[in-house]
């Protein structure tokens, strides 16, 4: 495949397999996100949006800047891993979603109290931030890689 098109594909398919199973964690498993795994899903949604406009435009600089978006992800998912493994201290703060329509005090008392520095699930030692910073990391770095192999050919 041409490296071009597999970082524009990359960028594309990436941030949207992350948030999708991000989702999938929320909605189907029922582990709701803590601050911190949102502050991860706000760059790969940047990405998503930044890598579809590539798409649309074959800008190699706007596949640049997704997999940049992608990289910050994964220094959130790194700097979150950590605070879930206690190597350093992480945020205070946790979050509750108020139903529409419905009473906004009642739905906060009622949401549950997601903290940060607890990891609600593993597979092999490794949380769903570790994954996110493991992933994201190296599909940037793969990214920016492949469109930077291209632009040298161009070069040549």
């Amino acid at each position: 495949m041409n490296p071009n098109r597999l970082a524009y594909l990359l960028a594309l398919l990436i941030p949207a397999a992350l948030l999708g199973g991000a989702l999938i964690a929320q909605y189907g498993f029922g582990l709701p996100p803590c601050e911190m795994c949102w502050w991860q899903r706000y760059p790969h949604i940047v990405a998503l949006a930044l890598a579809a406009l590539a798409w649309l435009t074959k800008r190699d600089a706007l596949v640049a800047l997704a997999a940049v978006a992608i990289l910050v992800s994964g220094a959130i998912g790194a700097f979150h891993a950590g605070v879930e493994y206690n190597w350093w201290e992480g945020v205070t703060a946790c979050t509750a979603n108020a139903a529409a329509g419905g009473d906004p005090l009642a739905s906060i008392m009622a949401a549950p109290i997601v903290r940060c520095d607890v990891a609600p699930w593993t597979l092999g030692g490794v949380s769903l931030a570790g994954f996110n910073f493991l992933i994201s990391t190296a599909a940037g770095i793969a990214i920016l890689f492949l469109i930077r192999r291209r632009s040298r050919k161009a070069v040549r």
